[in-house]
């Protein structure tokens, strides 16, 4: 690629109304109320939503006693669905709850310290933003947390639980020059025009999120291209656990593993070893090892290390590839049961990470810059 050549990245993000994020959110909460009752909780939980229905399924191995329809109702309420008529009631919504044991044929892998899957995992980490993230995902989440802060705080007080937000980045060579494009959907009063949606998301939301500098008179911004989005949540879309998966990493900036992330616990090498492998790439960057810098790595179930290491830092590597996957392998302790030692992953920290990217966000252990 010539270095000055100008291109576009997009990414986009969700509110936590959003009908998938809604489901996220119910599984970390259980998964974190395991936790914090037994730090031996073996859990993998999915939620799916419909109209007024919610559906929890999967397996559970714990000595935690827990009222999951009460969670579930509470997590409805806090994320702000009231009324079946546009979305979801937390108060009549019918709950299934199908819940068995963690597989014997599994936890014999697990129990001896084995990775709970077999998979391939990724991490990145990248010198485009303070926090390592691309800039195009970056400033989607910033999008979305705004737009559920003013729905809360009441600034803006006709919006809805649901919404998304997508940035469109101008790049010339490897550096974000310019916004090309934002676009906000949210969902909104019956009463509300679509006049006033649109100043009150440029005004409250853009405004004072995007960098003014990164905005022109070229800039197109898009609000509820549709012209209305009342209703919202499960009752305008389903919703599934695990489906936001590039949201929840690099906005397609990276690549994937196709494992997600929420109502896993940390056993789950999808979840774990994807911290892992961020925190990795970021401290890659952060100590001028390189500019961009991708790890991936693979596991299979039952076995304790990985069976592969890859590392690719696009050229701007200060050392070779494999000087940086050695450092890698004497640093840091890649089997699952470092992985959660390390990063402390038997505390109740994992709601904390649902919305808004499990990446570049202060105060999470895998973001925590240290000397190589």
């Amino acid at each position: 690629m010539n270095e000055l050549e100008k291109y576009y990245f997009t990414s986009e993000s969700v509110t936590e109304g959003h009908p998938d994020k809604l489901c996220d959110t119910i599984s970390d909460k259980i998964l974190d109320e395991c936790i914090k009752q037994d730090k031996n909780s073996r859990v993998a939980v999915e939620t799916f939503a419909s109209n007024n229905c919610i559906t929890i399924a999967g397996q559970i191995t714990s000595n935690a006693e827990l009222s999951i329809e009460n969670l579930v109702r509470n997590t409805v309420k806090e994320i702000g669905y009231f009324g079946e008529e546009y979305d979801i009631d937390y108060k009549t919504c019918n709950i299934h709850i199908d819940i068995t044991k963690q597989s014997p044929d599994i936890a014999m892998g697990v129990d001896i310290g084995g990775a709970g899957d077999q998979g391939i995992m990724f991490g990145y980490a990248c010198t485009e933003t303070e926090n390592y993230m691309p800039f195009a995902i970056n400033m989607a989440h910033k999008l979305s947390k705004r737009l559920t802060d003013v729905r809360k705080s009441g600034e803006i007080p006709f919006l809805g639980p649901d919404g998304k937000t997508q940035v469109t980045v101008e790049y010339e060579g490897n550096i974000p020059k310019r916004i090309e494009t934002i676009l906000v959907s949210t969902q909104h009063m019956k009463t509300a025009t679509l006049k006033q949606v649109r100043e009150a998301i440029i005004e409250k939301v853009i405004k004072p999120t995007i960098p003014t500098e990164m905005i022109d008179s070229k800039t197109k911004i898009y609000v509820n291209p549709t012209g209305r989005f009342v209703i919202g949540g499960p009752l305008g879309d389903t919703g599934l656990t695990g489906r936001k998966i590039i949201v929840d990493t690099y906005g397609g900036y990276s690549r994937h593993g196709g494992g997600a992330f929420s109502g896993k616990d940390a056993s789950k090498v999808d979840r774990s070893a994807a911290y892992m492998l961020r925190h990795i790439a970021k401290n890659i960057v952060a100590n001028g090892l390189a500019e961009k810098c991708e790890i991936q790595v693979s596991y299979a179930i039952g076995i304790e290390k990985p069976l592969s290491i890859y590392v690719n830092t696009f050229g701007t590597g200060r050392k070779t590839n494999q000087e940086i996957i050695k450092i890698i392998e004497e640093k840091f302790d890649l089997t699952p049961k470092g992985i959660i030692e390390y990063l402390g992953l038997q505390k109740p920290i994992f709601s904390k990470t649902t919305n808004y990217g499990h990446f570049g966000k202060e105060n999470l252990p895998w973001e925590k810059v240290i000397k190589l």
